[in-house]
């Protein structure tokens, strides 16, 4: 059996290297035996793939991505071009999208995360926004983004919205939101419950970020936001919920709500996010050996 190599986004400017960003995690996988392979990201984002691969030796010999999130589409795109060299992405498109992008995870995770109602497509209206808000209840604070990422460092301008009842707030928060996301917006609009968690002594909230490969938790670390708290986080309700999620790589960020009572689940570990496990960040300063490790023995 060929063993998986990992294939990571290669120097813009030195495209015979790997992307600066990226030389730490290359490191990590020579650590453990593998010799990473290179991708051109910014040619597949421009629609050449043949480009983008064009570093890969042909096979036999499967892959997993490290690197710079890739929208689902080009993801496709990827993925048939390197079945066609042997050297097929162990998540296929499909189970990408799955982990990758809210609507896909939602449903399996619906009893551990903030309740949501989302808007396909980048455009929308105030009626859509109304009924969006309508599905959490109508009242309210809650929070936008899109199917993967939140523009949270711009929380009042474009993230956080006081009332749902507030229509007016409501639109203005999205609109803004858009506008910032531009080119970059993934899918639709995603109205999300929101819920107060533990946060650090400087505001962020108290995430970790876990690391799963086939069910089992590989790494259990800080959210890179916040690389200095580490925690360890109960996973007994979450593990199930990965399983059935059906997807061999995935991470979950995970918090503590910090509301007021038990009776609204003070205390209780929450999935913050899902992801795909190829395109989260790891944090800084900690040991991804075993994780590297852990892929390239799957």
């Amino acid at each position: 059996m060929v063993e998986p190599a990992v294939i990571l986004p290669s120097d813009p400017l030195l495209p015979r290297r790997v992307d600066p960003h990226f030389a730490w995690e290359a490191g990590a996988v020579r650590a453990v035996g593998g010799n990473p392979l290179l991708l051109d990201h910014d040619a597949l984002l421009a629609g050449d793939v043949g480009a983008a691969v064009r570093r890969v030796p042909a096979g036999p010999g499967p892959l997993w991505y490290r690197g710079w999130m890739i929208p689902t589409a080009r993801y496709a795109e990827l993925a048939e071009a390197l079945a066609a060299l042997g050297r097929p992405l162990l998540t296929g498109p499909d189970a990408y999208a799955t982990a990758h992008e809210l609507p896909g995870w939602y449903g399996t995770f619906e009893s551990l995360t903030p309740a949501s109602s989302w808007l396909p497509g980048p455009a929308w209206d105030r009626s859509a926004l109304a009924v969006a808000a309508a599905a959490l209840g109508g009242r309210g604070p809650a929070v936008v983004k899109d199917y993967v990422k939140s523009r949270k460092h711009e929380w009042a301008e474009a993230c956080y919205v006081p009332e749902l009842a507030d229509l007016d707030a409501l639109e203005r928060v999205a609109s803004r939101f858009a506008e910032l996301q531009g080119d970059f917006l993934a899918g639709g609009l995603v109205v999300r419950r929101f819920e107060r968690f533990v946060r650090t002594a400087d505001g962020r909230a108290e995430e970790a970020r876990v690391w799963w490969l086939d069910g089992e938790p590989v790494l259990v670390g800080p959210h890179p936001d916040s690389p200095a708290n580490r925690m360890e986080p109960d996973l007994s309700a979450v593990r199930p919920l990965v399983r059935r999620l059906g997807c061999r790589f995935v991470t979950t960020d995970l918090a503590r709500r910090a509301d007021a009572g038990p009776a609204d689940g003070a205390g209780r570990w929450r999935v913050v996010e899902v992801g795909d496990g190829q395109v989260s960040e790891l944090p800084s300063g900690v040991d991804v050996k075993a994780l590297f490790r852990a892929l390239l023995e799957a």
